[in-house]
């Protein structure tokens, strides 16, 4: 029997995008193997625990209790999954450059066991070309001999962590395949678990646009962060400004300041985006412009937090309240808190965090609400933090999420 006849779909990597798209696979009826190299993870999916916050324990048990999934470390297992999906990080290195050794390494992991008329789909974001270019190559070098015929197509992921809205069924997806058997596997694939799958001419459009939906949004935010600063120098309260702006009903999207950007896309997708540019050398003056005032918000960040503190206090204690790079969820991948800590240090000041949702950072523990400061930094209006509690303290804070209103000591960013 042809692989293609059954319903059995393996996904390589169980994280935030692969755990979610599980689930919703199950939920449409799908049998699913989650596969991840790290044993400790497995066990604990295993064991009816969710890693991540937008998958409940309640739904991964009943999951597994129906049987119509479990998560393992063994590759081989996916010999007889019709679909194979990968989701596995694209990171990037020390030099802020394309690190794609994780995919490179799951394509080398699954392709001696990808059987005949398997489809395999790339929904890790990279540069156009990946692929076709590496991807597809290392399956074709590597799969078994009697796989003569494997579909192969690129639908970048578009995962929200922590958003109570879009989801894997509501959240049209990108289809983009090499060839039109498998544009009609992949298609007929996601409409089984999407609402709508939008189909593009190739996988090279289906990666550059992934990528252009995160540059959009790094632009933008570095936009409304440099605004932010002017309005600060000239006394005006750039939330209000921004709320002034919405009430156009075109032309406009609201985007608002904060410490920089965080997590796994917005500040790492445009970095591929500019690498694959100076490929064909061309320029990405504003990208690259854009991704330098992100990275320097959290400096500014710190100086306007010590400037609220006496200037007679030589190591000022600060406060940072929320380490995650977004509220919801405990993800501290590529947080700005991490430079806005390290800055403040460099400044004198003896640093102290609070996050609800993350149990250690960095090798460092957390503090509890009542640690001795001289200023609070609010940087994520995270689940579960007090805030009043520092308020009435009397403790100073700036408030970079224009949550807190109408508070004595309270400065907004």
């Amino acid at each position: 029997m042809s692989t293609q006849e059954s319903r059995i779909l393996a996904i390589i990597g169980q994280g935030y995008v692969g755990l979610p798209l599980a689930m919703a696979a199950v939920d449409a009826g799908w049998m699913v193997i989650g596969i991840d190299n790290l044993e400790a993870k497995v066990s604990q999916i295993n064991s009816g625990k969710s890693p991540v916050e937008d998958i409940s324990d309640i739904q991964l048990q009943a999951a597994l209790a129906s049987g119509a999934y479990s998560a393992s470390a063994d590759f081989s297992s996916i010999a007889k999954a019709s679909v194979i999906t990968i989701c596995v990080p694209t990171p990037v290195d020390e030099k802020r450059l394309p690190d794609l050794s994780l995919l490179q390494s799951a394509a080398t992991a699954i392709a001696p066991f990808v059987s005949n008329e398997t489809l395999v789909v790339s929904e890790s974001t990279s540069y156009p070309g990946t692929l076709r270019d590496i991807i597809i190559p290392i399956i074709d070098s590597l799969k078994p001999k009697n796989s003569v015929k494997v579909y192969f197509a690129s639908a970048p992921e578009r995962v929200n962590p922590g958003d109570p809205v879009w989801n894997q069924r509501n959240t049209p997806r990108l289809v983009g395949a090499i060839d039109t058997a498998s544009q009609n596997r992949a298609l007929a694939f996601y409409k089984s678990i999407c609402d709508v799958a939008v189909l593009v001419s190739s996988p090279e459009v289906a990666e550059a646009a992934k990528l252009l939906e995160n540059t959009f949004r790094l632009v933008n935010i570095a936009l409304v962060n440099e605004f932010s600063q002017i309005c600060s120098a000239s006394g005006i309260n750039v939330h209000e400004v921004i709320d002034a702006a919405t009430s156009k009903p075109y032309g406009f999207m609201p985007f608002r300041p904060g410490v920089g950007v965080g997590g796994h896309c917005i500040p790492v997708d445009p970095l591929y985006l500019t690498w694959w540019a100076r490929q064909s050398g061309e320029k990405v003056e504003l990208i690259e412009s854009a991704d330098s005032v992100n990275r320097q918000m959290p400096r500014y960040v710190a100086r306007r937090a010590l400037n609220m503190i006496d200037t007679s206090i030589t190591n000022p204690r600060v406060l940072i309240l929320g380490v995650s790079y977004k509220p919801g969820v405990g993800d501290v991948r590529e947080t700005p808190a991490s430079e806005l800590r390290d800055f403040l240090i460099s400044q004198g000041a003896i640093v102290g965090w609070h996050d609800p949702l993350v149990s250690v950072w960095e090798n460092s523990k957390p503090v509890d609400l009542s640690w001795d400061c001289d200023v609070a930094i609010l940087t994520v209006n995270q689940v579960g933090i007090n805030i009043e509690q520092i308020i009435g303290r009397g403790i100073q804070i700036l408030d970079c999420t224009n949550s807190i209103k109408n508070f004595a000591g309270v400065k907004s960013l």
